[in-house]
């Protein structure tokens, strides 16, 4: 049975620190790997700085070459829209019985996980592993204390991904914050400017 650890994101681009977190996951935790899950674009909103749901696909294969512990995943592509996160979960586990699957999230998001479709069922059949946000989102002491919730001691990463979209529309140099293949991927497709 293998232990996959879910990191949902519109990974618009993926960035150095959906791969560090993602990594650490792998390295601290019990996981024995982390699928990313690009989240496809939702068609009732309109999001034009979004890139289309392959290309963000592609920027996340990139990302994650030299990183065996990790996978892109696009699962949610064929999915009817919108989709919820319980709706992909039951998808998984029908298509991949010997996984046993876990959400990664970011405190902010546990802080608001009672507002989900489903909340109880995601609690009750699967484990949650959080990592610390700068946020100052209180998460409901029953959701913190819940047993499926583990706290991991990760890096705080508080890179965004609308602030590098807005820094590469201005020029600015964001090589630091991706990782060379996604880089040279945006650079090569004119992306976001």
């Amino acid at each position: 049975m293998k232990k996959t650890g879910l990191f949902f994101g519109s990974f618009n681009p993926v960035h150095i620190g959906h791969l560090i977190l993602a990594n650490h996951m792998t390295e601290h935790t019990d996981l024995d790997e982390v699928w990313l899950v690009v989240s496809p674009h939702n068609p009732l909103k309109k999001k034009s700085t979004l890139l289309n749901d392959r290309q963000r696909l592609m920027m996340v294969r990139l990302a994650i070459e030299n990183y065996p512990k990790l996978k892109a995943s696009n699962i949610e592509f064929d999915m009817p829209q919108p989709n919820y996160t319980i709706d992909t979960l039951t998808v998984l586990q029908e298509k991949y019985p010997k996984h046993k699957f876990a959400l990664l999230m970011g405190e902010d998001n546990l802080a608001g996980l009672h507002k989900w479709k489903n909340y109880e069922a995601i609690l009750a059949y699967y484990q949650i592993y959080v990592y610390p946000r700068l946020s100052s989102k209180k998460v409901p002491e029953e959701l913190a204390a819940h047993p499926s919730v583990h706290y991991v001691k990760a890096p705080i990463i508080e890179i965004s991904a609308t602030q590098i979209r807005k820094d590469i529309k201005a020029r600015k140099n964001v090589r630091p914050l991706l990782p060379p293949e996604v880089y040279q991927y945006i650079e090569e497709m004119n992306f976001y400017k």
